[in-house]
């Protein structure tokens, strides 16, 4: 990869983890680029539309075409359209936020939703297009689970762990207490977690499974006020449900890439 591509693609990912907009001088001091070189990258990026100053002279923001490009892919592959109806009706079963996320080789990607409940109150609503942070979210053990551990902790140790000063005050920052979030998952067919990635708030996940390949998983989450250890129960067969019948259809995607032969 070219020193200019490397960088480039550098700012739009630190951009994209400061929507408020960050100056030049900071961009530059943060991802090492001298200051002349991190002026052109983002006149050229400013240029093809995928940055913009917040005010003359000011903070540089990222425009919403680098969205447009990602929720255009997901059209093309076919995914919104096969998965809306599967996450809306255990949205509206559940009364809680519904989120799909897809296995690309080494991440796990949120990539749909559907929000079940319009009540006022705590909203657990991460941003589209994020990976999914695996050692303290019910998406992210619910993929590892499905795996040896010893390769659960391969991908964990390469993300790194969630902090409970940045997360929930229980999110687990060891190996072993990561395991025994995932061994208890293995036991239930399915994830649950309790103020792990955040205060307050409860989620349950569930893996796609395509016959032996995981695929993406399926995510229920709200606040615990709610969505009680005794709520996730009884939503447990729902969940399952929608993951397996997502599975099949998920054929009918580019997304995933084709079942292997044999295996259709």
């Amino acid at each position: 990869m070219s020193i200019a591509l490397d960088r480039g693609l550098s700012v739009l990912e630190h951009l994209a983890r400061h929507p408020q907009g960050m100056p030049i001088t900071l961009i530059a001091s943060e991802l090492d680029i001298p200051l002349s070189a991190c002026h052109r990258l983002l006149a050229e990026l400013q240029r093809r539309d995928y940055v913009r100053q917040a005010r003359k002279q000011g903070d540089y923001v990222l425009t919403t075409k680098v969205v447009s490009l990602g929720l255009g892919f997901l059209s093309s592959a076919g995914i919104v359209d096969i998965a809306d109806p599967i996450l809306e009706r255990l949205a509206e079963t559940s009364g809680e936020l519904v989120r799909l996320s897809i296995v690309d080789e080494d991440r796990l990607t949120w990539v749909a939703k559907s929000q079940g409940t319009r009540q006022a109150g705590q909203r657990y609503d991460p941003d589209m297009g994020m990976d999914v942070q695996l050692s303290c979210t019910s998406s992210g053990h619910a993929w590892l689970m499905t795996m040896s551990d010893e390769r659960a902790m391969e991908l964990v140790s390469r993300q790194g762990f969630g902090t409970p000063e940045r997360y929930g005050p229980k999110a687990p920052t060891t190996i072993k207490g990561l395991l025994g979030f995932l061994h208890a998952g293995r036991v239930r067919g399915y994830a649950m977690i309790d103020e792990v990635f955040a205060p307050g708030m409860t989620a349950m996940a569930a893996p796609v499974m395509r016959r032996t390949e995981v695929i993406g998983v399926i995510s229920i989450a709200g606040p615990r006020t709610r969505l009680s250890t005794d709520r996730m129960h009884a939503l447990a067969p729902a969940l399952l449900a929608a993951a397996g019948q997502l599975g099949p259809a998920s054929n009918a995607s580019s997304l995933f890439g084709k079942p292997p032969l044999g295996k259709g």
